[in-house]
C-alpha cells in the first residue's frame, strides 16, 4: 500500500498489508496469519502516529460488514447429519446482513467436553437460531463456526407445535404448550436484544 494514494478501494477479505508493529489493524479491519485482512467493501485510511500505522476501512454502507475471525454472528441452522450441520449467517453482532452467508458447524466445534459423544440431531435442529464465533476460514465461500463457548448455541427454537420453545437446561429446551422436551446445545445466555429485533425476521426469510 502507497501512503500517498488519494484512494485505495478494497473488497471484504482483501489483504491490505503485513501485520506488524508500524501496521495495526483498525476499525474495519482484521489481523489473521500475520496479515491485515479488508473486512468490508470501502476505502482505505491510513492514520500515522510518530512509530504506527493504522489501516482501517471505511464501508460505503454499514451493510457491507462481512463475517470475520472472532465475530459472534447468529445464524440459522439449515441442515443437519452426524458430522456437521449447514447454516445460513444472518447477523454479524447487532448487524442485519443484507445477504447471508454460508456457515458450518462441525461435531468437533459444537463444545468443548464429551466431543466424541455428541450426536449433532441432539444439539441442533434445523430452523434453530444461534449464536456462534466465526473461525479462521479453511474453505473458500464457507465459514467455519463454532459454538463450543457455554454462551453460544441455540437462542431460539421452536417445537413440533410451532411454539417458541424455552431453555431448562445446559442441554434441553421444552415447549410451554406440550410441554414435551427436546435436546438441543443450548446458549447460556439468550440477548434480549437479538430475540426482540431479529427472530420475527430470522424466521420468516
Amino acid at each position: 500500500m502507497n501512503e500517498h494514494e488519494e484512494l485505495i478501494v478494497c473488497v471484504p477479505g482483501q489483504r491490505l498489508c503485513v501485520a506488524d508493529k508500524s501496521n495495526v489493524a483498525g476499525p474495519g479491519t482484521y489481523e489473521q496469519q500475520g496479515y491485515i485482512y479488508s473486512k468490508l467493501a470501502g476505502v482505505v485510511k491510513l492514520v500515522t502516529d510518530d512509530k504506527t500505522r493504522t489501516i482501517e476501512v471505511h464501508g460505503i454502507t454499514e451493510q457491507s460488514i462481512v463475517p470475520a475471525p472472532g465475530d459472534i454472528v447468529t445464524a440459522m441452522v439449515t441442515v443437519v447429519n452426524q458430522r456437521f450441520c449447514k447454516c445460513s449467517i444472518k447477523c454479524v453482532g447487532d448487524i442485519v446482513l443484507t445477504r447471508p452467508y454460508r456457515g458450518i458447524l462441525r461435531k468437533e466445534d459444537v463444545r468443548t467436553i464429551d466431543k466424541d459423544k455428541i450426536e449433532m440431531y441432539k444439539c441442533y435442529r434445523p430452523g434453530d437460531i444461534i449464536l456462534a464465533r466465526v473461525l479462521p476460514m479453511t474453505e473458500v465461500h464457507t465459514y467455519q463456526l463454532s459454538t463450543a463457548e457455554n454462551e453460544l448455541g441455540v437462542v431460539i427454537a421452536h417445537s413440533d407445535e410451532g411454539v417458541a420453545m424455552v431453555p431448562i437446561s445446559w442441554t434441553q429446551m421444552q415447549c410451554p404448550k406440550s410441554l414435551s422436551k427436546e435436546f438441543r446445545k443450548v446458549a447460556k445466555v439468550v440477548p434480549e436484544h437479538i430475540v426482540a429485533e431479529h427472530s420475527e425476521q430470522l424466521m420468516n426469510e
